[in-house]
């Protein structure tokens, strides 16, 4: 809209408001820019905070916002919200021009992650410097504490928060989707604010005074490579005590990047704390991420792997003179996966793998996971293929990754060990578990990762006395004073002393190391290959049981000549455990075995004896066997072993429909009508009758048996015996009744209709046909009745 220029604030406020609600989203964004453009920043101070929450919602998620989580590019607002929103947008302009003259904005304390919060509200300055010398004390006391926020890190904030408020969406809709603007949004900033070539363009916007200026820097006693290191000496600052700020000119360069870097690792990542994770205590407010924020979170992670490896090769070094004169973003790259990812973000998967369900959404935390251990994969740089016989490839890891294996050493040793543990609780008969199974042994089988994590573990082994002798970093040349066999000394001394102190700082100084490729983790590793021996085997059953059902189900199907079996399925199976499902199940099982062997260097032999011993002890007859359990009153309970041969595909039970044999649903091969006509006939002469049949089939003789075979089953009675039914099912399924349901297939009118052909061709009559049939049906039960119990002894 084009507002005069002697408009108020507040009528602008209230107009914009009104606009709201009542004009498309396509002109309020034309409006906005109008706005944005002619309005002084005093005027826009004003509906700056408005703004912001209509755009991505209110913190407490009552406010819905543009909704940007579930807009997608098939709709029509999606190109103007992204170029409103773009870095070289309206909005950023706004937030620019605001930046210029220093505003402040207050967030509640609230609503920052529980462990800053708590750290706030204890009086204690958070080791995040982003908010050093932000907080605002109100007289009512810390509990109504705010902090706050520069243009800027106001807008960062509330982007980053966006993800995680939870949000009433409307029926039918969800986040979580990779194409949506708010996570093509995220992946804009990111290469806009880390770049991995050039620099951080300038600020587009430039006001009467010239630039923009940055917000006050970090404080001189927190600079990069101070922050991050999680020593654990140390000291916790007190609030009321904040440092005061030195103007570092340098560091100007890069204070968007390193603010929306932090804003974004504290808003998604820094949920859980470090000294609760070590006491081995659950957060006091628990915070369960989505699929769609682990989703964005490895969005992070891959980028600033790029943006690391984008570093000049001359300033890989971590002497002090090979990077004493690099730019403030080079130094940035160099330290910013270790110095401001790691810890959180060790926390944030250590959580998720503990809490995760067993399903197979956890294929996104999977995959952020193996992204960060894998950061040779964003380097842009071609590594060396070598092909297989098994059609995967062999990727050589350059040495230069090792000092980040050892750096990060629990991120590949300990995550491991947490999902080995969910591995052998998973189903691994559906084909999206056994993926996973097969992607982390596949990336750990890569050729130098294990001797790499071996070297990393033997490291930390060292004794403790080695640190004792280690002198200060720095290398000397034999020139300066020193020897090449002092240098190899110091190195390998300040490696150790980097692994140790990686993970004392996550676990703790009294923390008891399981080392990954030790003896307990190998009899785990046994116990999973047994488990991926076992899934194999009952994939490849589940796979026969369906080829036998899928040949027997052919075209005369339509006529009934198939199984007529309601649970001719394999009982439990989902719709990914059959045909191509299982398949790929048994290959990607398959592969993984290889790999787990490749990566902790297995027997073959002794790997092949524990699946063939395995396979032996699981014949055919012992599939057929019911699960161990117990007799009661009320019928078949499981007991701890019965459970766990069931959940290992062992032994199963036959479960069958347990209700009415005469009302299951109706058959594609069954005649509706005449199976609704034929149920009233039956259940006619039942109600009249059923008392004589009962007295007739109790009787022990002949006419007892005869009677028997015709009106009741005795081969529903096993099968419901062999399934966990109640007794007063089993007993209501002894009673004998008429049916006449098979009346009612196509099979068996087919067949009446062949034999009334075949009686037309001999000259006999409709009468005489209906009386031969019947008594061939009759003497066919007289010959069952004599010679039945006979045949079965035999």
């Amino acid at each position: 809209m084009a507002a005069p220029t002697l408009q108020q604030p507040s009528f602008l406020l209230a107009n914009l408001k009104a606009d709201s609600t009542t004009k498309p989203l396509l002109q309020r964004c034309h409006d906005l820019v109008k706005i944005i453009d002619e309005y002084p920043a005093k005027e826009l101070h004003v509906i700056f905070p408005w703004l912001v929450e209509s755009v991505f919602g209110s913190l407490d998620g009552i406010i819905a916002g543009w909704n940007l989580r579930l807009l997608h590019s098939r709709s029509t607002e999606y190109n103007v919200v992204m170029e409103f929103l773009n870095p070289s947008g309206p909005m950023m302009k706004l937030v620019y021009k605001l930046q210029a003259e220093e505003y402040k904005y207050e967030i509640p304390v609230n609503y920052l992650p529980g462990p800053l919060k708590a750290c706030i509200q204890e009086g204690v300055l958070p080791d995040c410097p982003l908010f050093h010398n932000k907080l605002q004390f109100p007289l009512s006391g810390l509990l109504t504490l705010n902090i706050a926020l520069n243009p800027f890190e106001f807008f960062m904030f509330n982007f980053a928060f966006c993800l995680i408020t939870p949000k009433n969406f409307p029926p039918g809709q969800h986040g979580g989707s990779t194409d949506s603007a708010y996570f093509v949004l995220v992946d804009i900033y990111l290469k806009y604010f880390l770049p991995s070539e050039g620099s951080v363009p300038p600020s587009p916007f430039s006001d009467s005074r010239g630039s923009v200026t940055a917000p006050s820097p970090r404080s001189s006693s927190v600079s990069f490579t101070g922050y991050g290191v999680h020593s654990p000496s140390l000291l916790k600052h007190h609030i009321f005590h904040q440092p005061s700020v030195n103007a570092d000119p340098a560091a100007q360069e890069i204070w968007r990047t390193e603010t929306l870097l932090q804003m974004f690792v504290e808003v998604w990542l820094h949920h859980y704390s470090l000294e609760m994770y070590q006491k081995l205590q659950s957060p006091q407010e628990p915070f369960s991420p989505t699929e769609e924020h682990v989703l964005v979170v490895r969005l992070l992670v891959k980028h600033l792997h790029a943006f690391s490896s984008s570093l000049k090769p001359e300033q890989l070094s971590s002497s002090p003179s090979a990077h004493s004169h690099t730019s403030p973003l080079e130094e940035f790259k160099r330290v910013v996966v270790q110095r401001f990812v790691q810890q959180k973000l060790y926390l944030f998967l250590q959580h998720c793998f503990g809490h995760w369900p067993l399903d197979a959404s956890f294929r996104a935390v999977l995959e952020t996971w193996l992204s960060y251990i894998q950061p040779w994969r964003y380097t842009g740089e071609k590594t060396n293929v070598q092909p297989d016989q098994n059609r995967t490839e062999n990727r050589t890891i350059p040495d230069k990754w090792e000092s980040f294996v050892q750096e990060n050493l629990l991120m590949y040793t300990k995550l491991f060990q947490v999902f080995l543990n969910r591995a052998v609780r998973t189903d691994l008969v559906n084909a999206k578990n056994a993926l996973m199974v097969f992607r982390v042994a596949k990336v750990f089988a890569q050729p130098n990762l294990a001797e790499m994590i071996l070297k990393g573990e033997q490291l930390f082994l060292e004794p403790e006395h080695v640190l004792h002798h280690r002198q200060p970093r720095g290398y000397l040349t034999p020139g300066q004073g020193g020897s090449y066999l002092s240098s190899r000394q110091r190195v390998v001394t300040d490696m150790v002393f980097r692994v140790k102190s990686h993970v004392y700082a996550l676990e703790g100084q009294d923390c008891q190391y399981k080392q990954m490729f030790g003896t307990d983790l190998r009899g785990a590793i046994m116990k999973l290959i047994q488990i991926i021996a076992q899934a194999r085997q009952t994939a490849k059953r589940i796979s026969d049981h369906s080829s036998e059902v899928a040949a027997n189900n052919s075209f005369l199907s339509w006529f009934g000549l198939g199984s007529s079996d309601l649970n001719s399925t394999f009982p439990g199976a989902e719709p990914e455990e059959s045909g191509e499902c299982l398949k790929k199940t048994h290959e990607f099982l398959d592969r993984a075995l290889e790999n787990l062997c490749q990566i902790f260097k297995l027997n073959q032999g002794q790997l092949t004896q524990l699946i063939s011993n395995l396979g032996s002890s699981q014949d055919d007859g012992n599939c057929k066997q019911l699960p161990d359990c117990i007799q009661s009153d009320s019928g078949l309970i499981l007991t701890d072993l019965g459970r766990r041969q069931i959940i290992n595909g062992l032994r199963r039970f036959d479960v069958p429909y347990q209700g009415d044999p005469e009302l299951q649903p109706i058959r594609s091969y069954e005649n509706a009508l005449l199976v609704r006509l034929f149920y009233r006939i039956s259940c006619l002469v039942n109600h009249r009758l059923g008392g004589h049949m009962e007295a007739v089939c109790s009787r022990p003789d002949f006419l007892g048996r005869l009677g028997r075979y015709y009106l009741t089953d005795p081969d529903w009675t096993f099968r419901l015996r062999q399934s966990p039914t109640s007794r007063q099912t089993v007993e209501r399924s002894r009673q004998p009744r008429l049916s006449l349901r098979p009346l009612a297939s196509y099979r068996t009118l087919l067949l009446l209709l062949l034999l009334y052909m075949l009686g037309a061709l001999l000259s006999f009559g409709p009468a005489s046909s209906t009386a031969l049939i019947l008594a061939g049906g009759f003497l066919y039960g007289l010959l069952v009745a004599l010679f039945g119990d006979k045949l079965k002894t035999h």
